[in-house]
């Protein structure tokens, strides 16, 4: 990625932004669809004076208007002309976020992606890790699922927790944190994703499809495609902490970042076990809420143990051919005095700013290695904008960030200072 130059990085990160912004609007659409049958279902009301077939009813009142909503256990007797269908919003968020991570995790492989400390993986082999390991998460899952093990709902619960506290240990042995949370995320949506496009669906279409043939539709159909979209109402909430984590490096670059995953999870089944019981009028059960808090400060302990223990013997760091590149490349000297001076106040292993216990974004940048390794970074956020300094606090000035670009387009030509610069030191 470091190779693009500048016009190349220019476009990159727009593609990055334009897709995350779909990413974004697809994800609320699915959510809140979700979130509303959820609670519909749970909240439909029996009565005698329901037509044949309908399981429940609910009158519910919004935007000035009243609606009566009724739900037949499998289906009515005679077929709507007209269906809504809610399927796109689950497969546009879906592949909005595989191309999000695919410009972001897979074309920047060697700055996001691949940890040369804990695992120096080629770029075809981190990706291949990568794509594998979602569609085998969701053959697993759904074996689970058909299998004798997935008729006990608990007992099938706990055992698709054990496999993403698996994953959780795995890809936090493979990838950077940062990517390691981020694919926990991916690989669990995944798993949500595939539930409506291979089961909830085509059962539905089977359901669909019988009544047009006036045959009487089969029942399990309806009671297969409710266990999943009760498993993906249960998952929402974790995965949603686990996309936003990569803007939290307590939460990405802890040692623990794996078990801190694991324990989003159950953060995720208690709070929706509190609105699932609610709408299913069964009470508040605030019990949940105090859960959700202890599990919320065993993370935050989590994420500062390795701190408590004190200074850590520093890793040793495997070589960056990127990173040697762009640290031979002429004007570098003069972009260290620039980011020590005006940077590294905040992005620093342990920070001198008060209130940051961590660098933020999880990039520091106090030493020559370090600020080689993140040109990419330096370059969008301190050179081609001026997201950093935060409001110029440190007043980094136009020429300082003009040293900046010519510095990079310089590494990225594969230009080299003269034997007397350059060089990590």
């Amino acid at each position: 990625m470091l190779e693009m130059g500048l016009a190349g990085a220019v476009i990159w990160s727009w593609a990055e932004f334009a897709l995350r912004w779909v990413h974004v609007i697809t994800a609320i659409a699915w959510i809140g669809s979700s979130f509303y049958f959820i609670a519909l279902d749970l909240g439909l009301r029996k009565g005698g004076h329901l037509p044949r077939g309908v399981q429940g009813e609910e009158w519910q009142v919004h935007g000035g208007g009243f609606y009566h909503i009724q739900k037949y256990m499998v289906a009515p007797d005679h077929l709507p002309e007209h269906l809504t269908w809610f399927k796109w919003e689950s497969y546009a968020t879906w592949l909005s976020g595989f191309a999000l991570m695919a410009v972001l995790y897979y074309i920047g492989a060697d700055l996001y992606l691949i940890d040369h400390e804990r695992m120096p993986l080629p770029i075809w082999g981190a990706v291949a890790i990568s794509v594998g390991s979602l569609a085998l998460g969701w053959l697993a899952y759904d074996l689970l699922c058909r299998s004798p093990l997935g008729r006990d709902p608990t007992r099938l619960m706990l055992l698709l927790f054990g496999v993403l506290v698996a994953m959780s240990w795995f890809y936090a042995q493979v990838f950077t944190g940062r990517a390691a949370l981020l694919h926990l995320g991916a690989f669990t949506a995944t798993i949500m994703s595939a539930n409506v496009f291979m089961v909830i669906i085509p059962n539905q279409k089977i359901v669909v499809a019988d009544m047009r043939a006036g045959r009487t539709p089969d029942a399990r159909y309806g009671v297969i495609a409710k266990q999943r979209s009760t498993h993906n109402n249960y998952l929402t909430l974790p995965v949603i902490f686990l996309m936003l984590s990569n803007h939290y490096p307590l939460a990405f670059a802890s040692e623990w970042n794996w078990l801190i995953a694991a324990l989003v999870f159950l953060m995720g089944v208690t709070i929706r076990h509190f609105f699932n019981t609610l709408h299913a009028s069964g009470g508040r059960v605030w019990w949940t809420w105090g859960a959700t808090a202890a599990i919320f400060l065993v993370i935050v302990a989590l994420s500062v143990a390795p701190a408590l223990r004190g200074p850590q013997a520093e890793a040793a760091q495997a070589p960056d051919p990127l990173a040697e590149r762009y640290a031979a490349a002429p004007g570098f000297d003069e972009v260290v005095g620039i980011v020590l001076g005006r940077c590294s106040m905040c992005h620093a292993e342990a920070p001198p700013w008060p209130g940051l216990a961590r660098a933020p974004g999880g990039v520091a940048l106090d030493t020559e290695a370090a600020i080689a390794r993140a040109a990419h970074e330096v370059l969008l956020h301190s050179g081609l904008s001026r997201s950093m300094p935060p409001g110029n606090l440190t007043y980094m000035e136009e020429q300082e960030r003009a040293a900046i670009r010519a510095w990079v387009a310089a590494g990225a030509r594969g230009e080299r200072a003269e034997p007397a610069g350059g060089g990590i030191r």
